[in-house]
């Protein structure tokens, strides 16, 4: 039964991961007898490498999988990844790049084989390094969004919202990304206030050359593609050139000014260019005056032969040459600095291009509104709460779903053309001929679907819907889902109106938003930022425990965390084994059969041991509370301050020299063995390999049930007794030999005074135990209040507790000493406190060198007061 001197994890956490996988100790299967609790997991992509984000949404799934599982609910966690269509198809792009070919040379069919091999050779990475954090996935399911069971779904899904109207094929003003050359969804081109500038250029009539109408504009190289200038009908410095023609700049085309309420009075000069293939709200205007659409861009953002001698120039060479042009024919007014917001692809990053284009869309207005009354009542709640508020502002404005992309890795759109030009055939397998002219050249949609198009069908095509079968019917609805802020609206949004659509029920009923993993300075985590902490760097140096414990520990609405803050976890698993290591060199007259509910009827049990059986349940009860509430860091708080600091700081110091007590012997045990089931879903390595040497027989850990709170062994009397008796007072004695430099082995004489008979009672009850805690030499406990000369004194509840220094200490050069420390610490105050009072300090300052030294003051002023009481609390 004896421990190793160390806790040794990297012996300890590979054994655990194939235990567990080799019995299949996490599947679940169909089990009515039993609740069900199912999350999916969110799938991460085939090029993911496990980060620091990963790791926080995997441990905090891990630890309501692992607390369900022991409380009786058949649960599954279901694994898989996502085939990431850009970002796979970049990865492997930039393969061939280095071989000096691009996709092209290979061909459609050869290229999607080498993106097959790919998948099959690193595609589950990220899965093996999510067995080494400890998640319990219900491993055997893994699914991966373009296995051929799931593909079935993703098309079934295509056909079925065309034929209900729900997905249609239009030319509109698409997000494009010149880079991946593919369009992107409204959510994908990620805004970024970037500082750019507005050109005011002049717009010459044709009937008077020699007048003009000034433009602004940020983005002068699309003026190639102009085809009107637009004003409000309200604004009457341009009414009387309502209906004029203007000589497009540089092109020299014919263009006519119209009115439109759309456009802002105070924006520029309130007359603005109308480019109705290059931007959506002049693609609106373009519509409603039926002004021509003149795309002027290759699909790789340079300028097409429309751009004139602009002809093959990128964008943004582009932009430079063409106000040159203006500025020599005298037609650039001014450049004024303008700072605005621009899409960027979410993939690589490239500036977005608003671009005409034919694609394929959804119809999101009709699948929206249940989505919405689902969170409004309650059927799904997010939390925190202030996410609803977020979810809700975004789904009533929702736009349709731009779903097709110009790329070859993904689902490939069921969708196919007769030479003849027949209405598109939408089917679910390739059709031999087109069923309106009996036609057999057929040719596919080259496009193939968004990502985000498969992974809203994850919470049930996972179970292999839409076939009907026992797992789905089990296992769907799920019961939560754990995900970050950046997807609510590419994901959860979506599960939510596609189980509403196809499932007739929500996907979920509780949704937790975590917050983000920032450095400690505040910086989101990035390669780019060189601030990214590999969490199996970590996981190699500190263990998975302590990866996890710490990580969820530190947790909040964001995490700051550096790799020092690592070692909180670290060290409570070495406390975990040290404890228990402990218990099992004493324990050695255990009871199999004992059981911590025969401590009610143990009338002359001491005080400490029916403490620490209350605190135990009395934990054990918020523990579980804060786990359903998803309160995590309060929970680990919760489960350390237990064990750390009321079983091993007080009970097991207490219990030293009574071993030999067989009643002390078996509670200890237990509450070990109790603490073990309750630490587990947090740190499950540790404490499966300690059961393992206590409760062998009774198998793995992670099966066994979670200890049933008995509440009738809950009691505040006796938790409030021992902390008055025993720890509030050890910790005055402790706290006076540090403010009075007294060393921890001196041993000092000490009196307790109070007037209570109750506490009296119990601090004569406690005596030995507080004279042993506290190193005394004496302690009289006396039931009149009387001063001592040359004594520090503490208030403990209604008694005083005085310690004479006469004769331990110099008491006048302490007395010196401490009055020299508030006097330097007041100064140090006085200066911090003057440099924050300075305006034009806070205002140059980085808000995080203010923050500091904000907090720094409050720590000063803190230590101040705590020294003048220590000289007050002299008799």
């Amino acid at each position: 039964m004896e421990l190793s001197s160390k806790f040794d994890f990297k012996a300890v956490e590979d054994k655990w991961i194939k235990y567990w996988e080799d019995n299949n100790l996490f599947h679940a299967k169909v089990n009515p007898a039993k609740p069900s609790y199912t999350i999916v997991i969110p799938p991460p992509n085939v090029t993911g490498i496990l980060h620091m984000g990963h790791a926080l949404n995997n441990t905090l799934q891990d630890i309501i999988i692992r607390y369900k599982r022991m409380n009786g609910f058949e649960v599954c966690w279901m694994p898989g990844t996502d085939h990431a269509g850009i970002a796979t198809q970049n990865v492997v792009e930039k393969q061939l790049a280095k071989e000096g070919k691009r996709r092209d040379d290979l061909g459609r069919e050869a290229f999607i084989a080498k993106l097959w091999e790919w998948q099959k050779e690193y595609g589950g990475t990220i899965l093996h390094q999510l067995r080494k954090l400890g998640a319990s996935c219900d491993w055997p399911r893994t699914r991966f969004t373009m296995d051929d069971a799931y593909s079935e779904a993703v098309k079934y899904t295509f056909v079925e919202l065309y034929k209900q109207g729900l997905i249609y094929q239009g030319e509109y003003i698409i997000n494009w990304c010149p880079r991946c050359q593919t369009a992107l969804s409204d959510e994908e081109a990620e805004h970024q206030d970037t500082h750019g500038n507005l050109y005011h250029i002049r717009y010459p009539l044709k009937d008077n050359p020699n007048e003009f109408l000034i433009v602004a504009t940020t983005r002068p190289e699309t003026m190639l593609g102009d085809t009107a200038v637009a004003v409000n009908p309200k604004d009457k410095r341009y009414k009387k050139l309502i209906g004029k023609t203007l000589m497009l700049p540089l092109v020299n085309r014919e263009i006519p000014v119209v009115s439109d309420e759309f456009v802002d009075l105070e924006f520029g000069t309130g007359a603005v260019k109308v480019t109705p293939a290059h931007d959506p709200n002049d693609f609106q205007m373009g519509k409603r005056h039926n002004l021509p659409f003149i795309n002027v861009m290759h699909p790789d953002g340079r300028i097409n032969e429309k751009g004139g001698a602009f002809n093959n120039l990128d964008r943004f060479d582009a932009r430079k040459k063409i106000i040159e042009a203006l500025k020599e024919k005298d037609l650039l007014v001014k450049i004024d600095q303008h700072m605005h917001a621009v899409g960027h692809c979410y993939r690589c990053n490239t500036v977005v291009e608003p671009y005409l284009s034919k694609q394929w869309f959804v119809k999101m207005q009709p699948l929206a509104q249940k989505a919405i009354e689902v969170v409004k009542d309650g059927r799904v709640n997010i939390y925190p709460e202030r996410w609803s508020k977020f979810y809700l502002n975004w789904m009533e404005n929702i736009r349709d779903w731009c779903i097709s992309r110009q790329i070859w890795w993904g689902h490939r759109i069921p969708v196919w053309y007769c030479a003849k030009g027949c209405a598109p055939i939408v089917a679910m397998s390739t059709p031999t001929k087109c069923p309106q002219c009996n036609e057999t050249k057929l040719k596919q949609d080259p496009d193939v679907l968004d990502t985000w198009f498969s992974s809203w069908l994850w919470p049930f095509a996972t179970f292999n819907w839409p076939q009907k079968n026992e797992d789905l019917k089990y296992f769907y609805p799920g019961s939560s889902l754990f995900t970050a802020s950046e997807i609510i609206f590419f994901w959860v949004a979506r599960m939510i109106m596609a189980g509403l659509h196809f499932m007739d029920d929500v996907p979920f009923k509780e949704v937790y938003i975590h917050g983000t993993v920032r450095d400690a300075k505040g910086r989101k985590m990035s390669k780019s930022l060189g601030n990214a902490i590999d969490p199996l760097e970590i996981i190699n140096e500190y263990g998975a425990d302590a990866l996890r414990f710490s990580l969820i520990i530190n947790s909040g609405q964001d995490l700051f965390i550096s790799k020092e803050k690592f070692e909180i976890g670290r060290n409570f698993a070495n406390k975990i084994w040290n404890a228990s290591r402990l218990v099992l060199m004493n324990a050695k007259d255990i009871d199999p059969n004992f059981d911590l509910s025969t401590v009610a009827q143990m009338k002359n049990l001491d005080l400490s041991s029916r403490w620490i059986v209350s605190k135990f349940y009395s934990t054990l009860e918020k523990v579980g509370v804060s786990i359903e509430k998803f309160r995590y860091s309060e929970a680990e708080i919760l489960v350390q301050d237990f064990f750390w600091g009321n079983f091993c700081d007080w009970y097991l110091e207490i219990i030293k020299d009574k071993w030999n007590d067989p009643t002390i012997q078996n509670i200890t045990y237990k509450i070990l063995e109790n603490s073990l089931k309750m630490i587990h879903p947090f740190m499950p390595f540790v404490t499966e390999e300690i059961w393992n040497h206590i409760q062998k027989e009774k198998g793995a850990l992670c099966v066994q049930p979670w200890p049933a709170i008995q509440k009738q062994l809950i009691d505040n009397q006796v938790e409030g007794q021992m902390q008055f008796a025993v720890i509030d007072t050890v910790s005055a004695v402790r706290n006076l030999r540090v403010q009075w430099n007294i060393k921890p082995q001196e041993k000092l004489n000490c009196h307790l005074m109070t007037k209570s008979p109750d506490e009296l009672k119990l601090l004569q009850d406690s005596a030995a135990t507080i004279k042993y805690l506290a190193r005394l030499e004496s302690l009289a406990i006396e039931n009149q209040i009387k001063d001592i000369k040359n004594s520090a004194t503490a208030i403990v509840g209604n008694a005083r507790l005085v310690i004479p220094l006469s004769g331990v200490i110099d008491l006048e050069k302490e007395k010196k000493r401490i009055l020299a420390e508030i006097d330097q610490t007041k100064k140090a105050g006085e200066t911090l406190a003057a440099r924050l009072n300075n305006d034009d300090f806070v205002k140059r300052a980085p808000e995080d060198v203010v923050a500091k030294d904000k907090e720094r003051l409050t720590l000063l002023q803190t230590k101040i007061r705590e020294l003048e009481l220590v000289i007050s609390s002299l008799s």
